[in-house]
């Protein structure tokens, strides 16, 4: 049992590894750029300092809150016409990359907001004072105090993407969570299974240990 655990691990760990660093890769890219930009989005629309906008503000709260609010496994199944437009199938790591997506971008703005509003008030109305324009404001005063939480909400997005890509087997994402259940579940390989959940676990703790220390050493900044 223990040869043919290594057998099927020697065989298939390699391509399942590649297989999620693209969906985590694709997804994480996506998320650090459009959920930080729609973070930002609820942060200033609804901040009366800056450019206080209720509608607006109204309509990306919503979209944020709807898509949070589906199960990843039932997301993945609506985005099927989304993927089978965009890359021209459902099954594959590149087409799970897209439910994928969506799930970082909201999951991710909604830190950042949450980010962003831990500045202290005082610091952003000090520089308002001054005239500084907003565009200089977000770069040289919020951006800046807001980074320790920034780092914070980004390593909290990898690890749940890690989860997310997992569940993508379960509907053909491919993958170590593919791996996980087509051998460990399927035809009841439980070398493998535990062997992919402890490779999952170990990236977890790694990340989210990285994570603390780099938000640890800009706090101490």
């Amino acid at each position: 049992m223990l040869a043919e655990t290594f057998e099927i691990l020697q065989r298939e760990l390699g391509k399942a590894v590649i297989e999620t660093i693209q969906m985590m890769a694709i997804s994480m890219i996506s998320a650090l750029i459009l959920g930080t930009l729609l973070g930002l989005l609820l942060y200033i629309t609804s901040n009366q300092m800056f450019v206080k906008q209720k509608v607006v503000n109204t309509v990306a709260e919503v979209v944020v809150n709807v898509i949070r609010s589906i199960p990843f496994v039932i997301l993945m199944v609506l985005c099927i016409p989304l993927m089978q437009a965009l890359v021209g199938t459902n099954i594959g790591p590149k087409a799970a990359a897209i439910p994928l997506s969506i799930a970082a971008i909201a999951f991710l703005a909604r830190l950042v907001d949450g980010a962003f509003r831990e500045v202290d008030t005082g610091v952003i109305e000090a520089a308002l004072s001054t005239g500084a324009s907003l565009p200089l404001i977000l770069r040289k005063v919020v951006f800046v105090e807001a980074f320790p939480g920034l780092l914070r909400a980004f390593t909290v997005t990898f690890v749940n993407l890690i989860g997310f890509s997992a569940m993508a087997g379960l509907v053909g994402g491919g993958g170590i969570g593919n791996l996980a259940i087509q051998y460990g579940y399927y035809r009841y390989e439980t070398g493998v299974m535990i062997i992919t959940v402890l490779i999952l676990v170990v990236v977890v703790q790694v990340a989210q240990n990285f994570g603390d220390f780099l938000a640890k050493k800009a706090t101490k900044r």
